[in-house]
């Protein structure tokens, strides 16, 4: 094994333990204001950041950490700002779906457990849509919250017709006595990180190289459902998910670590068709490697770790059992570092 994808192992490793033991603290949890009406006196004089952030990806991390260094270097709260839901689901409504990295509930956690200390999200809707830029910087930025710093991407922009970005941004900031902190794309293997480059690998099936942009493996959560039952007759039981996000991988069979309950477990995930048995819904089923049990009704969040291969058809149920074993021992060997 090398010493790239050693680093890469103990990295995830790390992450996975943090998903599986966060622990609040007492005294440290994240504020969350869900109406402009409602901002609590002490995020007065914060150091800011606004975004979508969805994902909260490591594009996003830079941003964050410096915003909430920064804010503690000088005794101010360090304060998200973004928007619910996100603003492409108002402006169009011709996407559909229009692909969520996170759900709202998730990106909330994420921002929480990085160490903000509070969240503003402001009810998005084609109303607030009009709002100019300069409203927003004056009635919100400054009225609201009277910002002592803000820290913003190079090419984030804000307001009716998208008129304020890092220019407008520092002119006003001169103007009412605000700073502004323009921070630099960040960049994987001479590519821009971005949400929607995580999009397109997430749905490409490419989730070895999402979890690289993501900093930790992309997930996707669900109920256990019943099923056709066939795994159990063919011996091979699975637990049939249904899931709460839009943004599922190409069809294909995963190696996946999912979380049940307390515990955690290696997987083998398929996400299709069922050609061998002409199905026409898609289905998303997992087979928790060495695991027995009634989960029907339970909650199975699913972390996605490395593609196997694509879905195919087989003549007959014996050959597709055949190469479910082999995916289980390929699943098994690829897990192994993260047991």
């Amino acid at each position: 094994m090398s010493r790239k994808n050693g680093l890469e192992i103990n990295h995830i490793n790390a992450m996975l333990a943090r998903n599986q033991e966060r622990v609040d603290k007492e005294g440290q949890r994240m504020k969350v204001i869900r109406s402009l009406e409602k901002i609590p006196g002490e995020f007065r004089d914060a150091f800011v950041t606004i975004g979508n952030f969805d994902g909260v990806h490591l594009g996003h991390v830079p941003i964050l950490k410096k915003l909430i260094e920064e804010a503690h270097r000088e005794n101010r709260k360090a304060v998200v700002i973004t928007f619910d839901p996100h603003p492409q689901k108002v402006l169009r409504p011709d996407i559909r779906p229009f692909y969520l990295i996170t759900s709202i509930e998730e990106k909330i956690k994420l921002l929480e457990d990085i160490g903000v200390d509070g969240l503003i999200l402001i009810p998005f809707d084609l109303n607030f849509s009009k709002m100019t830029a300069e409203s927003f910087v004056c009635d919100i930025l400054w009225d609201k919250l009277h910002i002592r710093k803000i820290f913003v991407g190079h090419d984030y922009s804000f307001g009716k017709s998208k008129t304020g970005n890092k220019i407008f941004l520092a002119e006003f900031g001169k103007k009412l006595g605000f700073e502004v902190d323009i921070i630099n794309a960040i960049k994987l293997d001479e590519e821009t990180i971005s949400s929607t480059r995580l999009r397109h690998l997430i749905l490409e099936g490419d989730v070895k190289t999402a979890a690289k942009v993501l900093g930790r493996p992309y997930n996707v959560s669900g109920i256990v459902v019943p099923g056709k039952k066939r795994g159990s007759i063919l011996g091979i039981p699975t637990a049939n998910i249904k899931p709460e996000k839009e943004l599922i991988p190409a069809q294909g069979v995963y190696a996946v670590i999912a979380h049940l309950e307390k515990d955690r477990h290696q997987g083998v995930l398929n996400i299709g068709f069922n050609p061998t048995f002409s199905d026409t819904d898609l289905s998303v089923e997992v087979y928790l490697i060495d695991f027995s049990g009634d989960i029907y009704g339970k909650k199975v969040d699913v972390l996605f770790i490395e593609r196997i291969r694509d879905e195919v058809k087989f003549e007959n149920s014996e050959q597709l059992v055949k190469q479910i074993r082999k995916d289980i021992d390929e699943a098994r060997a690829i897990l192994k570092p993260y047991s």
